[in-house]
């Protein structure tokens, strides 16, 4: 599976399901959990204050060149990012990182 397979294309942009693991000890994509539809993300940040949420905002704007936000699940390793940009540019700088 593909990360161009669990991106959905909503109005403005795109989101994007994650599992979060926070306090890794690497940071960025692991690749795509074919059995929950989710890309795998991982962050050294701990999830106490929003951090871990900060440190996966910063990143996917990083890697996808496109201003991101995390839209539903604040506190929980399940998050949904919403970014605002075409969803196949998006899948394109995603799929080599992960």
């Amino acid at each position: 599976m593909r990360v161009s397979d669990i991106i959905r294309v909503v109005s403005g942009g795109c989101e994007i399901d994650l599992l979060v693991s926070p306090r890794s000890n690497r940071t960025g994509p692991e690749g795509v959990d074919e059995w929950r539809r989710m890309l795998v993300f991982r962050v050294k940040a701990p999830p106490l204050e929003g951090r871990a949420n900060k440190e996966v905002v910063s990143l996917m704007n990083d890697l996808t060149g496109f201003k991101c936000e995390v839209i539903r699940g604040m506190t929980s390793r399940q998050k949904t990012v919403f970014v605002r940009g075409d969803a196949s540019i998006v899948a394109e700088k995603l799929e080599g990182k992960g």
